[in-house]
């Protein structure tokens, strides 16, 4: 096991699934934790739980809807007014919602929680980020990806919507994140990488209703891997050495991902988008 003591590393969604066995292997591994949820009760409950099951680990919860771009803004303020070092930031938060529906930011939700939350709590941690260097910031993304091709003028999915579409688009939008951010971090000490997980049994996509609910959970039963094995890739690209920047990992291994998330062009085109949106819709 490597040994983290000393570094600090912030997840969010920590409190369940493979956020929470993210947040127990690192913190089994020294690191002081800031773990972030939306529910603050439940946040309690997985800060002690997290304490007491890594022995006295240094565990400290926070709370923000990070659907919405007020909330994350807020969030960023209290972890940096907290954290003096920031070692590592795991940007783990996501669904799947199998409805459309808008943020209070006028935001389709998948693409609201799933990329402008990674990328605004990202840009507003970057300075402390380089301050902690040798830091690095990791992104779960999905295999997921392969099913989507980025639509420029439609990053809404208003045309077509389904949740499995708009959670693929948001999938690849990590990875070409990921990629953008590896350039532009490109001196400063701070590295970029991106994952795919697996296919985890953990509460991802519960909240759906009907045959969506249905059909996901009995694939979750008949194919998932257990969430422990699920944090496998999270934990390697929070610890390891020798890792490569903008890389995408599978298995704790690099991987190559789709054509679509190596076209680094439309990466910049959809990192301006991003910017544009974040000012739009900045509270």
């Amino acid at each position: 096991m490597t040994d983290l003591t000393g570094k600090t590393i912030v997840i969010t969604g920590a409190t369940s699934g493979i956020g929470y066995e993210t947040a127990l292997r690192l913190a089994r591994m020294g690191a002081r934790l800031a773990i972030v949820g939306r529910d603050r009760d439940r946040g309690e409950v997985a800060r002690e739980a997290l304490a007491r099951e890594a022995r006295g680990a240094e565990v400290v919860a926070f709370t923000a809807d990070l659907s919405s771009m007020g909330e994350t803004h807020r969030l960023a303020g209290e972890l940096l007014a907290a954290l003096p070092r920031i070692d590592v930031l795991v940007n783990n938060a996501g669904a799947m919602f199998a409805q459309r529906s808008l943020t209070v930011d006028g935001l389709e939700r998948t693409f609201a929680l799933n990329h402008m939350a990674y990328f605004l709590l990202t840009e507003l941690l970057r300075d402390r980020l380089v301050a902690s260097a040798p830091s690095r910031v990791v992104v779960v993304a999905s295999e997921a990806h392969r099913r989507a091709s980025l639509d420029l003028d439609d990053l809404q999915t208003e045309k077509g919507y389904t949740g499995w579409l708009a959670y693929c688009r948001s999938k690849l939008a990590n990875i070409l994140f990921t990629r953008a951010l590896a350039r532009r971090l490109d001196g400063t000490g701070v590295s970029a990488h991106c994952l795919h997980p697996g296919f985890v049994a953990s509460g991802f996509g519960d909240d759906g209703k009907g045959v969506f609910r249905f059909g996901f959970g009995l694939a979750k039963r008949l194919f998932a891997i257990p969430v422990d094995e699920g944090a496998r890739t999270s934990v390697h690209l929070a610890s390891a050495d020798g890792l490569v920047s903008g890389g995408y990992y599978v298995k704790c291994a690099i991987a190559t991902p789709s054509p679509q998330a190596r076209d680094d062009q439309a990466a910049e085109h959809f990192w301006d988008d991003t910017v544009r949106f974040a000012a739009m819709h900045a509270r």
